[in-house]
């Protein structure tokens, strides 16, 4: 019996095709989920032709075309149910154990859908983001295919029982190449059996010039008024919006005031502990809102923690689209986080989960207003090495050198 091949779905390209594989994405573009995958791909289109292969979530059309890249979307629950890709996989399973009922569909789904676009797109290389569980995936359903691994945290720093440990185990040293966030995540996944030579430290990019031109004015902009604070990320433990409640609550309230955009499983929690406090949850923004969110900001904070589970932030995009708009930023000292502050020049940084010192930092920038422009200064310079368009070509040459060995 002769195996039938599906006729690619555009014309030949010059462009070779590249297989991406994630499970964050926007439904639409600019709703406000985290949209690194999609800006990477786009950047990559000048010398790939990408074809995106995500799961179905609630409001995503089926097929998408556009700015240089091609997304397809898979079915793999009934509609009704079908919200385990919608926001963070771990950290929904986490919120609702029912949801685990949908995984083994969701794994099998993206196999079929792995081995249906390898016979149609016959791509020169595949890029997976996450370990587990688009590198387990892309492992066996397209194993001749060479395999870029992208790690962006959660993956790596949580799932560490036995089985988990093996799988990622036999993801990672399949790999022609992978990639991480930060340093100490560079040595993780070399323990795990990454090859030292192919693993790079090479943290997702961010729109800065988009960030950069919102906040245009912000130079000559007179601060009247309390001090405005900004957190953004997923109500989530890792984030630590819980420490910094806390680090704020004996702060003079006349002071600032903060603005945390986002939503997830502990809103309730956090909305309880900030009743008394000048705080305003606004939600998910679009990436339009948050570009005038971060420009109207005087600061943003980034108090990750280490979550129980393991899981911790590599290098929040967030933070450097916060100083690409020239935020003076606060950080926690997680790797990733301090690798992207100067501390000092960039912004500062204080010890992860430490109420007290968050304070103090938190005191310093809102009484100081001299500090809180070098700081936005600081950090605007910093984020120029981030910008997407760089670190796009930076995959590119990992991507086509995987792609010829």
């Amino acid at each position: 019996m002769s195996l039938t091949v599906d006729k690619p779905m555009t014309p030949n390209s010059s462009r070779p095709t590249l297989l991406i594989l994630a499970s964050t994405y926007p439904a639409r573009v600019g709703d406000g989920t985290p949209s690194f995958v999609r800006d990477l791909a786009v950047g990559l289109a000048a010398s790939f032709a990408p074809f995106v292969v995500i799961p179905a979530v609630p409001g995503g059309a089926a097929e998408e075309h556009g700015d240089g890249i091609r997304v397809s979307r898979y079915r793999f629950f009934p509609r009704r149910w079908e919200d385990l890709a919608a926001g963070a996989i771990l950290e929904n399973v986490r919120t609702r154990k029912s949801r685990l009922l949908q995984v083994p569909f969701f794994m099998a789904a993206q196999w079929f859908a792995v081995r249906k676009a390898v016979r149609r797109e016959r791509p020169a290389v595949l890029h997976a983001h996450w370990i587990i569980p688009q590198g387990i995936v892309a492992r066996f359903a397209a194993p001749k295919v060479p395999l870029v691994v992208t790690t962006l945290g959660g993956d790596l720093y949580a799932l560490g029982d036995p089985v988990s440990r093996a799988l990622k185990r036999s993801v990672l040293r399949h790999a022609r190449a992978v990639t991480v966030m930060n340093a100490d995540m560079r040595e993780r996944a070399i323990a795990l059996g990454a090859n030292p030579d192919t693993t790079y430290v090479m943290p997702m990019g961010a729109q800065v010039a988009q960030f950069a031109d919102a906040a245009a004015g912000r130079l000559s902009r007179v601060v009247q008024g309390p001090v405005r604070l900004l957190a953004v990320g997923r109500l989530v433990e890792k984030k630590g919006f819980r420490v910094l409640l806390e680090a704020l609550a004996e702060v003079d309230p006349d002071t600032w005031h903060l603005t945390i955009v986002g939503d997830g499983p502990e809103r309730r929690d956090l909305e309880a502990a900030a009743a008394n406090l000048p705080v305003s949850f606004v939600g998910q923004l679009t990436r339009e809102a948050l570009t005038r969110a971060d420009a109207g900001a005087d600061v943003a904070v980034f108090p990750s923690v280490r979550a129980a589970s393991g899981d911790q932030d590599g290098l929040p995009v967030a933070l450097l689209e916060a100083m690409a708009s020239g935020c003076a930023v606060i950080v926690s000292d997680l790797p990733g986080l301090d690798e992207a502050v100067e501390p000092g020049v960039s912004g500062l940084s204080v010890p992860s989960g430490d109420v007290a010192s968050l304070r103090a930092a938190l005191a310093t920038v809102i009484g100081d207003p001299a500090l809180r422009a070098a700081l936005g200064a600081g950090a605007a310079a910093r984020a120029q090495s981030f910008d997407v368009a760089a670190v796009a070509a930076g995959y590119a040459r990992v991507l086509g050198a995987a792609s010829r060995t």
